[in-house]
């Protein structure tokens, strides 16, 4: 058996209900239905309960930021002209490497992965990526044509501000440089 609100309590919740009001109409449509009272309310308690109590409205979600444009290789968006002509010209010093020739196309993407992630949270901004320039049979190798697709993705996407292909003493046709975002703390 419940047990009967004390004056203060029943005082506390007329206070806390006293600019509350009913809903009508199409705004009654929308507030959940009430339940059925199985047994009758103590007396004083059931004047209270007849008013439901206000409802919150939910905080509005934070607006997304617009999701970068899609990488293409050459393309420098998000940096600035003069660092944009370092990376092409392969001026800035290469921080990291990845060669992927001889492995699958699965394994290069496993491994392409996980290798843009540690060097963003290491800090690192400029590697190297070397997909091989591909066989005579094909026009561009599996790899090479892959690895922007494979840089747009979202969980790499946000990481990567441009791709540009490598210099001849970087490996040339068969590489690229990736410049990473700065890795932000928090």
């Amino acid at each position: 058996m419940a047990r009967r609100p004390t004056r203060e309590e029943l005082e506390l919740w007329r206070s806390a209900m006293a600019g509350v009001r009913q809903l009508h109409g199409a705004d009654a449509q929308d507030a959940e239905p009430e339940p059925e009272a199985a047994a009758p309310e103590p007396s004083g308690f059931a004047e209270a309960m007849d008013t439901p109590p206000p409802r919150r409205a939910a905080p509005a979600p934070a607006p997304r930021p617009a999701p970068p444009p899609p990488l293409a290789p050459g393309e420098s968006s998000g940096v600035d002209r003069r660092t944009a002509e370092r990376v092409r010209k392969g001026k800035l010093p290469v921080e990291a490497t990845l060669d992927l020739h001889g492995l699958r196309q699965a394994d290069a993407h496993y491994a392409l992965a996980g290798f843009v992630e540690r060097c963003h949270r290491d800090g690192r901004r400029l590697v190297l990526v070397i997909t091989g320039k591909g066989t005579m049979r094909e026009d561009a190798g599996i790899l090479r044509t892959q690895l922007p697709r494979w840089l747009n993705e979202p969980a790499l996407r946000d990481k990567v501000l441009s791709l540009h292909p490598a210099q001849r003493r970087h490996g040339g046709e068969g590489a690229f440089y990736v410049f990473l975002k700065r890795r932000r703390e928090g």
